[in-house]
């Protein structure tokens, strides 16, 4: 599996209800400097986002699931993956940006370093 591959499963991963529930395997997935920009404008960091996302919308196994569409990944360094797509969820869309990096000081694996949300307006295309 490339890095690419394995950060696209990463994301898909954390999109799933049974991971966001779980701090634990949630907490496998995030790099220790982990930052996020939600669609709201918020600035989340790591542990914030561990207590907030089995809350957040799609942690609820028969709740609201996002829904991903034109997943695209490069790989920028060896250690660096860059991810793109857009999500839709309980019909807001979004244009999201991720970058997973490998650590080394996690036997190697791939975690996500940072991530966007922008949120897409009615209409637009």
């Amino acid at each position: 599996m490339t890095g690419v591959d394995e950060a696209v499963a990463g994301e898909l991963w954390l999109l799933d209800p049974a991971v966001r529930t779980s701090r634990t395997q949630a907490a496998r997935l995030l790099h220790p400097d982990f930052v996020e920009v939600g669609a709201s404008g918020r600035r989340w960091g790591r542990n914030d986002m561990l207590a907030a996302l089995p809350g957040m919308t799609g942690g609820d196994p028969g709740g609201p699931r996002y829904e991903v569409s034109g997943m695209t990944g490069v790989l920028l360094a060896p250690d660096l993956v860059h991810l793109t797509y857009e999500s839709v969820v309980e019909g807001r869309r979004a244009r999201r940006s991720s970058l997973w990096r490998r650590d080394p000081d996690h036997g190697g694996a791939w975690r996500l370093y940072y991530h966007q949300a922008t949120p897409v307006p009615e209409g637009t295309v």
